[in-house]
């Protein structure tokens, strides 16, 4: 089982004049996992970050703000940009030309939409007022005198009759509420307010202007037509500036933040008055190669030695000095295992010390998928859709997803065809001798010749429904034994490279021999109470060896765990019996294709004892109502297949060997996107 790939610490020192350049080596070679220097250790401090970084975070932000102005994200589609050319227009002053170029359109776009909320609101204002009489001019301009205008809840008109010297106007509607305004003496303003703020009173700012409030609303509407007019010929010079500089802005934010993240090193690394160290762990395969491209790059001005080769076991972990205790983890998979590294990664990051799990889970994981699909039918969809996304996309999470089809749909039609001989729920071989019972060469009215069914089990393929469910139930068990005993295997070499035997005995072997008690035990008792077999000759001999077995591991186990060791015991069962969900899914998959064949065969198109095509205007409503079922099968065929193809990964497989916790392998190393390096610029690897 592969391991992640070694590491070794190597440490750099340099000259502190040449660090800026070294920098540069440090991100060429791409392999380097910086060792965050701890304040204080080797009499040495952190250093700072290069002065160019204080202009570049600058200009950084004035890019990310107009990205946010003109909706420019990560994934808007550019042309890629040299990085010289990029380079040239930064320093050149471009990004501030830019900033002066859209501030400007900008200013006045945030304007239009400033007066616009404003009309808005004045306009809301004036509706509520047209229900009175009054005019505008006729609220405001009196010494003596408060007006107080706004909406109510309830009829506030009885209780504002108790003003003395005072006029009022109120519109009302019971269901939609109202309007009030109140002109009173100025000191009788607070008795208006508080006697309007039981009717649910809010009040509302009257706009400055004369005449009627329903004259003030028109010309109010007109301004408002004019504005949006306005704003939106600004929207489109906004679009057409976004055309014109997304490219620049997005190679711009690509290539500052490159030049920030360099220009932050310093801060990881000790830096003293006159050198630096960089302590960093790269794989053992690249050492020599590593040292001698930073030597060829640095010149005198450095030097490298290799400080140790990290081994797999836990005491040299144990012993090292802290913040070189951990060493990262570099999956070591070839190119097909290595699209199985994200789902080991869902769950941890596998530590330096173990087996990697990503090339269990390349095999198991398709392999328990296309089993439980196994249909010729549903599989090429899989292999189409999955070749397809593995070929267009590049997010981690949807080239899993086409992973698992792809790889899951080969299995799948392996299965179906070989193993089932079926597509669409139904057998290739065989006679229509039964309304559910149908087959293609039935339904198509051939005779498919000798050597096809040749290729499948028994002539005709393994039924799910029939004949064969208590064949496919004790094969996915014979399937889950399997399964569990490769995880305690693994579980076992895990504890052996990292402590002794005798460590990997106690933790995991009494396991192992537990399991195989148990399946001995259990498969001697399935004789004797299913099989009728009486419990002498091989059966009793197989019995006693279970029970020895099974004694012997709970010794074991409970030496090295205590009592609580029985306890698991039971669920070494439960373990075994979760893998028929294999069959199981097959079973009810395979059911409900069969049962919406028959409701479109059996049913709707006549077609009982014998093949009778009906009119075409009958068959093509009927084919189109099979595509939509057998679509129905198909989409809850990915979500269970692969929801439980998954579990078995992760609760039955993982969790016999797999710790995680590692970190992350992280090497200095710039992925571009927006710009690309040309010919004449180094940016090759090690």
């Amino acid at each position: 089982m592969p391991l992640p790939e070694s590491m070794s610490r190597i440490v750099v020192v340099g000259t502190k004049t040449s660090l800026e350049e070294a920098v540069e080596a440090f991100y060429s070679v791409k392999v380097l996992h910086v060792i965050d220097h701890t304040a204080g250790a080797d009499d040495m401090s952190l250093g700072t970050p290069f002065h160019a970084n204080l202009k570049a975070s600058e200009r950084l932000l004035k890019v990310r703000a107009m990205e946010k102005e003109l909706g420019i994200g990560k994934n808007t589609e550019t042309a890629r940009v040299p990085v010289t050319e990029i380079k040239s227009q930064i320093s050149s002053g471009s990004v501030e030309d830019v900033e002066a170029e859209i501030l400007e359109v900008l200013d006045v776009k945030n304007d239009l939409n400033r007066r616009i909320t404003e009309l808005n609101a004045k306009m809301k204002s004036l509706e509520l007022l047209a229900a009175i009489p009054v005019d505008l001019e006729l609220y405001s301009g009196y010494k003596s005198l408060a007006v107080i205008a706004g909406s109510v809840e309830s009829d506030p008109s009885e209780a504002l009759k108790t003003l003395a010297d005072s006029e009022s106007f109120v519109s009302f509607k019971k269901k939609k509420g109202g309007v009030a305004a109140v002109f009173v003496r100025a000191e009788d303003r607070d008795k208006a307010a508080s006697i309007l703020s039981e009717h649910g009173f809010v009040e509302t700012m009257v706009p400055e202007g004369k005449g009627p409030v329903s004259e003030a609303l028109v010309l109010a509407g007109e301004s408002l037509a004019d504005l949006n007019a306005k704003l939106g010929s600004v929207e489109k010079e906004v679009e057409a500036l976004q055309l014109k500089h997304k490219t620049f802005l997005c190679a711009s934010d690509e290539e500052l933040s490159i030049e920030i993240e360099k220009g932050e090193v310093p801060l990881r690394i000790a830096v003293g008055k006159h050198s630096y160290i960089l302590d960093a762990w790269i794989p053992t395969a690249k050492v020599q190669a590593v040292t001698a491209e930073l030597e060829s790059r640095l010149g005198n001005d450095v030097h490298v030695e290799c400080e140790e080769t990290r081994g797999r076991n836990l005491h040299e972990e144990e012993e090292a000095e802290e913040r070189f205790k951990k060493v990262p983890t570099k999956h070591n998979n070839g190119l097909i295992a290595k699209e199985f590294e994200h789902a080991t990664n869902l769950v941890a990051v596998p530590k330096y010390q173990e087996i990697d799990p990503s090339i269990l889970i390349m095999f198991f994981l398709p392999l328990f998928f296309g089993f439980m699909i196994g249909d010729c039918g549903y599989a090429i969809p899989f292999i189409i859709i999955g070749a397809y996304g593995l070929k267009v996309t590049r997010h981690k999470d949807w080239r899993a997803i086409a992973t698992v089809l792809f790889f899951g749909g080969i299995w799948s039609f392996i299965f179906g065809f070989f193993f089932f001989g079926e597509a669409l729920g139904m057998h290739f071989i065989g006679h229509w001798d039964a309304p559910m019972a149908m087959t293609w060469e039935g339904l198509l009215g051939i005779q498919l010749p000798d050597w096809f069914g040749g290729m499948m089990i028994d002539g005709h393929g393994v039924s799910k429904l029939e004949g064969h469910v208590v064949m496919l139930l004790k094969l996915t068990v014979y399937i889950g034994i399997i399964h569990i005993m490769i995880g305690y295997v693994c579980g076992y070499l895990n504890v052996r490279r990292q402590h002794n035997n005798k460590h990997a005995f106690l933790e995991k072997g009494g396991w192992i021999i537990q399991f195989i008690g148990m399946v001995v035990f259990c498969y001697a008792m399935t004789q004797v109470l299913f099989s009728r077999v009486d419990m002498e000759g091989m059966v009793l001999y197989l019995l006693i060896i279970g029970i020895v077995l099974l004694l012997a591991g709970l010794s074991v186990n409970i030496k090295s765990e205590g009592g609580k060791a029985a306890l698991e015991l039971p669920g070494v069962i439960g373990m075994i019996l979760s893998y028929t969900r294999l069959a199981a899914i097959g079973m009810s998959k395979a059911g409900m294709a069969m049962a919406f064949n028959y409701i479109v065969f059996g049913m709707f198109m006549g077609m009982m004892d014998a093949v009778v095509w009906p009119e075409w205007y009958i068959m093509i409503p009927c084919l189109l109502m099979l595509a939509f079922l057998h679509f129905v099968v198909w989409t809850l065929g990915i979500l269970s297949a692969g929801l439980h193809a998954l579990r078995l990964q992760f609760v039955e497989l993982m969790t016999k060997f797999f710790v995680g916790g590692g970190t992350r392998y992280e090497p200095l190393k710039i992925k571009r996107f927006k710009t690309f390096l040309t010919k004449t610029e180094t940016d090759r690897e090690v």
